[in-house]
């Protein structure tokens, strides 16, 4: 970006500020309602709006920074003087504003935050930036998100419906830089050229959904978007918010629904983000045993700020509201939760209560899904949350954290042990086989098969599987086959589909040559044919999340790899066998059933 100093001497305002109300775009009573702790839309007034004000048109600013002496607007449009245009604060809310006549949409800016006691004045992105520089640079772009004209109609008035714990729910989870790269260039696609390619080709396979692994604005490509600096702009790394718009838009005219993930467990410490924003720990604890995630290095939110756990839910209903998104997947639900997550025998402190429990993170997520849900009828939202935590989605009136649905992390860890085992020790690990049916009801769970399972030296899902090289695709139509037919929503990360061989690198992108190869052609057709059962028979989606929607018929023998149970939903019936080894196997049953082959993965 410019050469910005933040040593610079910053003169004091020359005017009362309360004198200079041409200046300024909001009303008292408007900046109080914005401030409020109850407020959903607090970004209608907070961050860069394009506006008229006194019959001229420009941009209104306004941020929160309570604890500075000073904040000052600056960009492209004054020539980056830190002093050109002071901003004004209403002391009651700690919200400084300003109304800078002819600015448009396009401009780039910075807040210049001069913080109480010995801190320098330092440069700061808009907190509620509805768009950003590409990395490197980290200025905010003002931006009108009001003007994309939406097709998607029909999707949304049924979304509700398609959406509901009883529908098939077939999730593909994708991270957008490293799917496939622009022929010629190397280069990800843009937003407009997933929704050429990658729409049709998800809707292909059968899946009902597309996950996107976090699209809001982050400073490094290696955190894949966990480590979020803005929580209101769509990454420009792959095209515009209008972009972004577009590719919702085709997904839900497709079919598909859109689920975002949404990080509020953290944020990094970069220097133009929410880290000391006004030169005190405003966004985080500070406390230094709650402030720090210290694994990822990272600040943990302080959740028991009304004004920063608003911020938050205004982000998540901000991504419902204007880009259309249906559901949110929040991750590290687990970090939240727990005190000493991570942490040190010496390093937190227990809660009021003297547990582990962190209480101000439960109330939060409470708050945020009770929000999500009456604002936005049909949204769902998953957790990933791996500990034994009871009610992640129980009713927040009743005491739960109020999810639709959980990451089923336990069925994933059991699952891919025992195929990860050599198929002549795999006797000895039959439990893993049938112990995750123990709790599949104790909450609506998703089945994972996702993006963390596949790096940091796990290798890929068809290389962990542990059996001849003949047999490993064998292994891994077996194991999609068991995965669908068992009760619970599904997700499959990008590439599982296609059995690639090396573990995922989000500089890279998917080895799309293997779609040449008839083996793994074939496995991409059995996730198609595997999605359609799953999608036209009742007796395997409609009662996912319910103990009547599954029974075992014959766990006998499970050291054999062979396992027979039911699936059942009101008017429907579903029997399964599943003979796990790839050998051919006797299929006499004494079920008093008919009995049709429906599909043959080995």
């Amino acid at each position: 970006m410019r050469q910005l100093r933040a040593n610079l001497a910053i003169p004091a305002p020359t005017k009362d500020p309360v004198t200079q109300t041409s200046l300024l775009p909001y009303s008292a009573a408007e900046l109080e309602a914005a401030a409020a702790a109850g407020n959903l839309r607090a970004y209608d007034v907070l961050g860069a709006h394009c506006c008229v004000r006194a019959g001229q048109a420009g941009v209104a600013f306004a941020v929160w920074a309570p604890n500075a002496t000073r904040v000052d607007v600056v960009g492209d449009f004054n020539g980056w003087q830190p002093a050109a245009h002071p901003m004004q604060l209403h002391r009651k809310t700690g919200i400084w504003q300003l109304f800078v006549p002819g600015m448009q949409a396009g401009a780039l800016y910075k807040y210049l935050v001069s913080g109480s006691g010995a801190r320098e004045p330092c440069f700061k992105a808009d907190p509620l930036a509805f768009a950003a520089e590409l990395r490197p640079a980290t200025a905010s772009i003002v931006c009108d998100l009001s003007r994309y004209a939406w097709q998607d109609a029909r999707w949304m008035q049924a979304r509700a419906h398609r959406q509901q714990p009883e529908a098939p729910i077939s999730i593909y989870e994708v991270h957008a830089g490293s799917w496939r790269h622009q022929a010629g260039t190397g280069q990800p696609l843009t937003y407009r050229q997933l929704a050429a390619e990658l729409v049709p080709y998800v809707a292909g396979l059968g899946f009902s959904h597309i996950e996107v692994l976090p699209l809001t604005e982050h400073p490094l490509d290696a955190s894949w978007g966990y480590q979020t600096t803005g929580y209101f702009a769509a990454t420009s790394r792959f095209g515009s918010p209008d972009d972004l718009m577009y590719f919702v838009d085709a997904c839900h005219c497709a079919g598909l629904g859109v689920i975002l993930d949404w990080v509020p467990g953290h944020f990094p410490k970069d220097a133009h983000g929410l880290a000391q924003f006004d030169g005190t720990a405003l966004y985080e604890y500070a406390d230094e045993a709650r402030a720090q995630h210290r694994g990822w290095g990272t600040y943990v939110f302080n959740y028991g700020s009304a004004q920063v756990a608003a911020f938050l839910i205004n982000s998540a209903l901000f991504w419902l509201d204007f880009y259309h998104i249906d559901g949110l997947r929040v991750d590290a639900v687990s970090s939240m939760l727990y005190l000493d997550y991570a942490r040190g025998a010496d390093e937190w402190r227990p809660n009021v209560h003297g547990g582990r429990e962190h209480l101000e993170a439960v109330a939060f997520l409470q708050q945020l899904n009770a929000a999500v849900h009456a604002q936005f009828a049909g949204v769902i939202t998953f957790a990933e949350e791996a500990s034994d935590w009871a009610g992640v989605t129980a009713p927040a009136a009743g005491g739960g954290l109020g999810f639709d649905f959980k990451w089923n992390m336990g069925w994933m860890s059991d699952t891919l042990r025992y195929w990860s085992t050599p198929l002549a020790a795999r006797a000895a690990e039959q439990a893993a086989l049938t112990f995750p049916l123990t709790f599949a009801f104790n909450e609506n769970f998703l089945m994972p098969l996702s993006h963390d399972e596949v790096v940091h030296e796990k290798r890929s899902l068809l290389r962990r599987l542990q059996a001849a090289p003949h047999l490993q695709l064998a292994n891994l139509r077996a194991l999609l086959a068991f995965m669908f037919a068992l009760p619970g929503k599904k997700l499959l990360f990008m590439g599982s589909e296609l059995g690639v061989n090396a573990e995922w690198d989000h500089a890279g992108q998917l080895a799309w040559a293997l779609s040449a190869d008839a083996r793994h052609a074939g496995l991409a057709a059995l996730v198609r044919d595997l999605n359609s059962m799953y999608r036209v028979l009742p007796a395997l989606h409609a009662w996912d999340c319910r103990p009547a929607g599954f029974a075992w018929r014959d766990i006998s023998a499970a050291q054999r790899g062979i396992v027979a149970f039911e699936r059942n939903a009101q008017v429907a019936r579903c029997c399964w066998r599943c003979a796990i080894f790839p050998e051919k196997r006797n299929t006499a049953t004494k079920w008093a059933c008919s009995i049709r082959a429906v599909t043959n993965c080995c």
